[in-house]
């Protein structure tokens, strides 16, 4: 058994993921790119992707997104009920969050690590509505944020996932979230790849 086998088979064991929830900053379009054509069609949980996007024009993520993958690709709207099945992006110009309930919320709150929408907001909302039943992967950042929403999904006893450093665009957000949470997996993007269709497998 290779050890990335092992290490997954451990982190993995006796969970059935709901949803999937993946933060990113700087080289994260491209890292979702590489990420995110490996999710099936009939794909269960619902995957939330939030990117640090300039706050001043609309998000076009969701619209890249959509030519490239078998499952239906949304932005989230505010108020409208998480469905599995589905890779929902972060809009531009506000926090998005998921209330206890399963329902999107964006507010105008601050920004948080100079950022808005915030990975640290979704991801403790997130950890706080779906707990064990909730992955959360940190991917290639420059910043901080993200590192917090880890902490809370791994104290919600859900299952983190941090894209390794040292093969990151950007290793600063990654970095932190390591020191700060000590994540159940840290992988390369490749092997995160490897892992995304086995989420749903697992029970």
């Amino acid at each position: 058994m290779s050890v990335f086998k092992a290490a997954v088979d451990t982190a993995l064991a006796g969970r059935r993921i709901e949803a999937i929830v993946i933060g990113a900053s700087a080289g994260g379009v491209d890292a979702l790119i590489g990420l995110l054509p490996a999710l099936p069609l009939h794909f269960g949980p619902a995957t939330v992707c939030i990117l640090h996007v300039p706050g001043d024009r609309d998000s076009r993520l969701a619209e890249l997104f959509a030519a490239r993958l078998a499952l239906p690709v949304r932005e989230a709207v505010d108020k409208a009920p998480v469905e599995g099945g589905t890779v929902y992006f972060a809009g531009a110009g506000y926090h998005l969050s998921i209330e206890h309930d399963r329902v999107f919320s964006i507010s105008c709150e601050p920004p948080v690590h100079y950022a808005r929408p915030a990975i640290d907001i979704l991801m403790e909302s997130a950890a706080d509505a779906y707990g064990a039943s909730l992955a959360g992967i940190l991917l290639t950042g420059a910043n901080h944020d993200g590192a917090e929403g880890m902490q809370r999904i791994r104290q919600r006893g859900g299952l983190t996932v941090v894209q390794d450093p040292n093969e990151a665009q950007a290793p600063t957000m990654p970095e932190r979230a390591i020191r700060l949470c000590e994540p159940h997996l840290i992988l390369p993007l490749a092997a995160i790849r490897a892992l995304l269709p086995q989420l749903e497998t697992r029970i």
